[in-house]
């Protein structure tokens, strides 16, 4: 080994060396930087879980993906995600009601989750609607709600539940939330309730965790007979209003297979195969994160965590909904204190409560373009007697209308989570910002019933997380140009005509892109825009495109590195190599710098002709 190469073994040691120790101290000093990131790409607080959450989603990486239908038009879910459950039916003070909906609106809420008892209302039989007790009428309460509600620009969930003791023969003796023993009492109190909201109360949620006890009573569930009920509970709410739009029962995430607490994966295959598909407009689920938070992405049979709806909407796809939107009617987590022995729903400090809350919103909207308002459990209870309960460290205020560190995160997060993330997204979405004269077409009797036109000098400005963004146009007799930039990029002209003027198109305005948030704005140059939806897409194209880049780079440098090395190492030319060919082959094959010539004409070797 020559003494150059030796040389530049001692140059690799050493810097190698160097890198090692630089690493080792960006982890000494980054450490908890680390773990804060690797906890929010697992859901995991200790290192030990985290790196059996990365074993997994390595391994997930060589599995097929599930088929969730990512990109499947889906209604109700161009509305503003944020809701959260309330429990104003048991205010008495109007002034707490009207405070209570100031604060969540002020947070950036667009929804409450409001239950509608059938027992406070439908009393103390059936066909009447009358408080006994007070003399008055029972809508009275909820009037009032539903009216407080629009001043405050609030949408109302209707939670309807709690059937009366009048609508059971035995009264309470199966529990105060078994069934009615005639479905059809229920569907009456669904069209009486539904009747006299028209207008008011858009969006009805029938029953609420039937696969779990004691929400069914103090009997095995039965989704059979849970569908049967809700198919009476659809059809007498679109006799009273067929704008209205149901949901079904929200399903308790449980791995319990029977008799009492079935799995809501089991579920609801039972419910589609007892025919539940005609009978619900969106489907509703649970989504708390119990032990681990919303990064936790192992979507895994055997885990209740934030990643179920996966699963769930993996069941939809298969029984041909896909084109049906999933809510979530609860999500959260819990802050119970340290001196509960048991933890039931899990333990978080409120520090991560609030850090969670964010994420589950922003996950849920960057990664599934099918999920539409997430529902926080819970705003407030009304009264401070509950604190030896689990259930009540969920809350956002104490009844006292003392906040917690998880309003103050989410209403810090609302105002600035305006974009488009993975999946298919109507030209209705809430985060879309259209400039100029746009208007509305419309297809009639569609998943997606209408579309936006624009027409030159109109705009269109939004904002997405991914890396491939398209434009989906609705079929357009008529031609159009627009251009288009991203990232305050220069403008791209495209030309809108398909090849069938009767087919709905894309147009791709940008792909592989680098992962992240992404700014584009579209200008109408000419004819007019038919905008049907954007489609956002996340892939590793991208990724793969770097990777040749980068081994093309790394090849050639090797390459390079190699070839000066062994110009380097080649033994000097001696007289012996030079005269063993013919001189004039040599002088072509061998050319001598001119110090060399010079060295070689010195010493007597030269000029022999």
């Amino acid at each position: 080994m020559s003494s150059r190469q030796k040389r530049w073994i001692v140059i690799l040691v050493i810097l190698n060396a160097v890198i090692f120790c630089a690493l080792t101290s960006a982890f000494f000093w980054q450490r908890d930087a680390l773990r804060q990131t690797l906890a929010d790409v697992t859901g995991e607080e200790d290192f030990s879980y985290q790196l059996r959450a990365l074993g997994f989603l390595a391994f997930s990486l060589f599995q097929s993906p599930r088929d969730t239908a990512d990109y499947a038009p889906v209604p109700y879910t161009d509305m503003p995600p944020f809701g959260v459950n309330t429990f104003f039916e048991q205010e008495v003070e109007e002034a707490k009601i009207r405070k209570g909906m100031e604060l969540i609106r002020d947070a950036g809420f667009k929804f409450i989750r409001q239950e509608f008892p059938w027992e406070d209302l439908e009393q103390p039989r059936k066909g009447e609607f009358w408080d006994t007790k007070f003399n008055k009428s029972t809508w009275e309460k909820y009037d009032r709600l539903v009216a407080l509600a629009d001043e405050y620009d609030l949408e109302i969930i209707a939670r309807l539940d709690h059937p009366p003791a009048w609508t059971r023969a035995d009264g309470h003796a199966r529990g105060f939330f078994a069934p009615p023993d005639n479905y059809e009492d229920y569907g009456d109190f669904v069209h009486a309730v539904v009747s006299r909201y028209k207008g008011k109360i858009k969006f009805y949620q029938l029953w609420n965790e039937p696969n779990i006890y004691p929400e069914w009573g103090e009997q095995d569930v039965n989704a059979s007979d849970y569908t049967r009920l809700l198919k009476i509970g659809y059809e007498r709410a679109k006799q009273a209003d067929p704008a209205a739009v149901i949901i079904s029962a929200g399903l308790a995430q449980t791995l319990e297979t029977g008799p009492r607490n079935v799995s809501d994966l089991i579920f609801l295959q039972q419910m589609y195969d007892a025919g539940a598909k005609n009978y619900f407009d969106i489907l509703a689920v649970m989504n708390y994160g119990l032990f681990t938070g919303p990064g936790d992405h192992r979507a895994d049979p055997t885990r209740t965590n934030f990643s179920r709806p996966v699963l769930l909407r993996e069941i939809m796809v298969k029984n041909g909904d896909a084109n049906k939107p999933m809510w979530a009617m609860e999500i959260g987590w819990n802050a119970l204190p340290p001196s509960f022995e048991n933890a039931p729903y899990g333990r978080v400090t409120e520090q991560q409560q609030a850090k969670y809350a964010t994420q589950a919103y922003e996950r849920a909207q960057t990664e599934w373009g099918w999920m539409g308002v997430m529902n926080y459990w819970f705003f407030k209870r009304a009264y401070d007697n509950e604190r030896e309960q689990p259930f009540y460290y969920f809350r956002l205020f104490d009844p006292d209308f003392t906040p917690r560190p998880a309003y103050d995160a989410i209403k810090h997060y609302t105002p600035a989570a305006r974009w488009l993330g993975k999946g298919f997204h109507q030209e209705t979405h809430w985060t879309l910002e259209y400039l100029g004269d746009w208007r509305t077409g419309d297809y009639g009797e569609r998943v997606t019933e209408k579309y936006a036109i624009g027409i030159p000098n109109d705009i269109l400005q939004f904002a997405f997380h991914g890396n491939a963004a398209e434009l989906a146009l609705a079929p357009n007799p008529y031609y159009g140009v627009i251009e288009a930039s991203i990232d305050d990029g220069e403008f791209q002209k495209f030309d809108l005509r398909a090849t069938d003027a009767h087919a709905e198109h894309r147009i791709t305005l940008a792909k592989n892109l680098l992962p992240g948030k992404h700014r584009v704005e579209v200008r109408v140059l000419q004819g007019e825009l038919w905008l049907d939806g954007i489609v956002v897409k996340q892939s590793n194209e991208w990724l793969l495109q770097y990777v040749v880049w980068i081994a093309a780079g790394v090849c050639f440098v090797i390459m390079g590195v190699v070839l000066l090395a062994r110009r380097r190492a080649s033994p000097p030319k001696t007289l012996q190599n030079f005269k063993s060919g013919d001189s004039g082959e040599a002088s072509q094959t061998l050319p001598l710098s001119s110090k060399s010539k010079i060295d070689f004409e010195e010493r007597g070797l030269g000029g022999a002709s």
